[in-house]
């Protein structure tokens, strides 16, 4: 019987192992290079997706200005000289701005042309003269220069989407249209600045006087009713749960259907929501309290789970301790449990309702979609929200209005940004570890 040699034995194992490490290394190598690899491509999307939407909007942030010299005829503002407000706010500004635009071009004398140039600027140059007019009474009978906004084709023309290269036909402007807009800009009559309406306006049909306010207060009312109705309640269902429910099959069942009810899609929400508080509640469509409250039950489980996780994390010697020297359970939940929790809860709550901010779904089903001018002045009052205004302006046929979605886009991801930075800077600030 032949014998193996121990030192042949020795090497054979060694080599095994060796090559079993070199295995192991080389799968050690491929997994983090598959990490990398995720990362950059993360990375790449998340660039290609700012710089797209960046270079899209940026130019929404300045509006192209027209400068005209109207003279307030007494006879046509107050020809009875009284200054009365009523006579003053109903008086004919839009005959006074197209006789400023024939003065300008006193060679267009058809039809037809005048009406292409009283589009060269936008219908909102009637009301910005008629506010001018009632804020300063003494204009009348006086020549005054102001600038007005331009027409959203105008707008275009100047940032250079419009393609003068392009054949007339081809064009929305022709080819008289834009020799009238280059003689403005030869005689310094045009302009760009920043767009002030932009963030001070609400919606409107026309792109150059549309803006986010409406919206942007819509918003922050739905979140206000949102946060009230979810943070209380979420926080007291996360105590009871953690700290007080007994481990039988009810509270494993309410366990799994509130981790189950943060994976539902949100459009299931404003189902609900249509069915409970607009058919059996019958409160008021487009309003931000049912927005609010639909946001709030899809934004609950969330709460609720980040919450129970944050009590989770106190470690029990902090319990014992204020157990053992004579503090009612209630009393430890409260003054050292919920205090010491409370930064993860606030992390939680915050990424919730930065999730409910960027949901368009739920508001759609309940009847948010609608288009509405006005800003909201309460929680009743018809209003919009910003996902949903996007995709308002996303759907309109205007080149301008591509360039505002672009830009209201940028608007909500710096929200959004901003809410996850401060659930972030909470979490470093207030967060201890044992």
């Amino acid at each position: 019987m032949s014998k193996k040699n121990p030192n042949m034995l020795g090497n054979s194992t060694a080599t095994r192992v060796q090559a079993g490490l070199k295995k192991r290394y080389a799968k050690e190598r491929r997994f983090r290079f598959y990490g990398v690899l995720a990362i950059t491509l993360s990375l790449l999307f998340l660039s290609f997706l700012f710089i797209n939407i960046s270079s899209k909007g940026y130019t929404a942030f300045q509006q192209t200005f027209i400068q005209i010299e109207v003279y307030l005829d007494e006879n046509s503002i107050d020809p009875e000289g009284s200054r009365d407000s009523n006579t003053l706010s109903s008086a004919n500004y839009g005959g006074l701005v197209k006789s400023s635009l024939r003065s300008l071009f006193p060679d267009v004398k058809k039809r037809k042309d005048k009406k292409k140039l009283y589009k060269l600027i936008s219908s909102g140059a009637t009301f910005q003269l008629r506010d001018m007019v009632m804020n300063d009474p003494t204009l009348i009978g006086t020549t005054t220069r102001m600038w007005v906004p331009a027409d959203d084709d105008y707008d275009m023309l100047m940032k250079g989407h419009i393609d003068r290269t392009l054949p007339e036909d081809e064009r929305r402007l022709k080819d008289q249209e834009v020799a009238w807009f280059d003689h403005l800009i030869e005689n310094d009559q045009v302009k760009k600045s920043f767009n002030i309406t932009f963030f001070t306006a609400g919606d409107s049909r026309e792109p150059e006087l549309a803006g986010i306010w409406g919206a942007l207060v819509g918003s922050l009312l739905t979140l206000f009713i949102t946060l009230i109705i979810c943070f209380p309640l979420g926080v007291a269902t996360a105590v009871y749960l953690e700290e007080f429910a007994p481990q039988n099959r009810w509270t494993d069942l309410i366990e799994v259907n509130i981790n189950n009810l943060a994976a539902v899609p949100s459009i299931i929400f404003g189902l609900l929501g249509l069915a409970i508080f607009i058919n059996v509640f019958h409160l008021p469509r487009s309003a931000p309290i049912l927005g609010g409250l639909v946001l709030a039950l899809m934004t609950l489980p969330t709460i609720i789970i980040a919450s129970r996780t944050a009590l989770k994390s106190v470690p029990p010697s902090i319990r014992q301790a204020s157990l053992a020297i004579g503090a009612s359970k209630m009393q430890t939940i409260m003054y050292h449990v919920l205090p010491l929790a409370m930064p993860g809860m606030l992390t939680g709550t915050i990424i919730g309702m930065a999730q409910a901010l960027g949901e368009t779904a739920p508001l759609l089903m309940i009847g948010m979609v609608a288009f509405i001018v006005d800003i909201p002045a309460g929680v009743t009052d018809p209003a919009t929200v910003l996902p949903v205004q996007i995709f308002l302006w996303a759907d309109s046929p205007e080149r301008a209005f591509v360039e505002k979605t672009s830009a209201a886009i940028m608007v909500l991801l710096a929200f959004l940004i901003t809410m996850n930075s401060l659930a972030i800077f909470l979490r470093k600030r207030f967060e201890k570890r044992w």
